[in-house]
């Protein structure tokens, strides 16, 4: 496969999970990811876990930003203070005990913020088992519609989201890096002209000018000072189509993307060589050098074992 060439339009770091972010110009990529990408997140006290916006709606209302550019040892067991915004304006810090009271108000549950524990704490990313009605009720699936693929994702990963609420030492969703191109929102936005598929819904890491990302997966992108992995299409859940600060709701933005692209838009990246990025880098992709015929086996051996797993979930 040649070569294509590809520009960075944008870089988003979240400093809460499952809130709004902020955009940055230029940052530090490490196995994590975004450096200070997530260090903060929602633990539903009762529960006993880490919550997050496809349970509690809600947080979508609130955005994040650091107080001050975090430093460069921030991470797992050392935050970096970040100031939560509120609907309607108010603004509180991550060290001002009121936050945990007021999102508690907001979700309507006890709640507290936990810093992103060291990766040696994992029981710190423990949750309940996951179940079929869970499921649905987080993607917003009626009781007579199939449950998402995951067949994208290999066993392990499965295997670690089964038993954690995030994988052991981040707060990300899956992956520590979710890339979205300029491409493939301006297709879903020729699909269904009158919905808004602004950016923001999609919580990228990684905003990339150009088209194509699914072909990505199992390739490399490589930027001046990083490499990027693309591994699997992001399937989505319901947030996207949520109301969110400067977004209204939009239930059009799941149905094309269901409808056209298998639920997916996007793709999870692991990090092949730290570094930095900046918006304005331009990124080159090359294919992996891998048998076509063996990738294709061993897909379809993940899908039957993904399909015995789901058989065997509690409802």
């Amino acid at each position: 496969m040649g070569s294509d060439r590809l520009l960075v339009r944008e870089l988003w770091r979240y400093p809460v999970k499952s809130m709004g972010g902020e955009r940055v110009g230029s940052v530090a990529v490490g196995e994590r990811g975004l450096h200070a990408d997530r260090l903060w997140a929602v633990r539903e006290v009762e529960r006993g876990a880490t919550s997050t916006a496809r349970r509690l709606p809600a947080l979508l209302q609130c955005s994040a930003r650091y107080a001050d550019d975090p430093p460069a040892d921030a991470g797992p067991g050392r935050p970096a203070e970040a100031v939560i915004t509120f609907p309607g304006g108010e603004e509180l810090s991550t060290a001002d005990p009121k936050a945990n009271d007021r999102l508690t108000d907001l979700v309507e549950r006890r709640v507290e913020l936990r810093p992103l524990p060291p990766e040696t704490d994992k029981a710190g990313f423990r949750a309940p088992l996951l179940t079929k009605s869970e499921i649905r009720r987080q993607f917003d699936l009626a009781d007579d519609e199939e449950l998402p693929d995951f067949s994208t994702f290999p066993v392990h990963k499965l295997a670690q989201l089964a038993r954690n609420a995030t994988p052991v030492g981040t707060y990300v969703d899956a992956y520590p890096l979710h890339l979205v191109t300029v491409g493939s929102l301006d297709a879903m936005r020729e699909l269904a002209p009158g919905a808004d598929f602004d950016v923001r819904r999609f919580r990228p890491n990684v905003v990339v000018e150009g088209s194509g990302e699914f072909e990505w997966c199992g390739g490399r992108l490589s930027g001046p000072e990083t490499e990027l992995e693309p591994e699997i299409p992001t399937v989505r859940c319901s947030v996207p189509v949520r109301e969110q600060p400067g977004l209204e709701a939009q239930p059009d933005v799941m149905r094309t993307i269901k409808d056209h692209s298998d639920r997916c838009l996007g793709v999870y990246a692991n990090v092949a060589r730290t570094g930095s990025l900046s918006e304005g880098d331009e990124l080159t992709y090359a294919g992996r050098a891998e048998a076509g015929a063996a990738r294709e086996l061993g897909s379809r051996v993940r899908r039957r074992i993904v399909r015995a797993s789901l058989k065997l979930m509690p409802r």
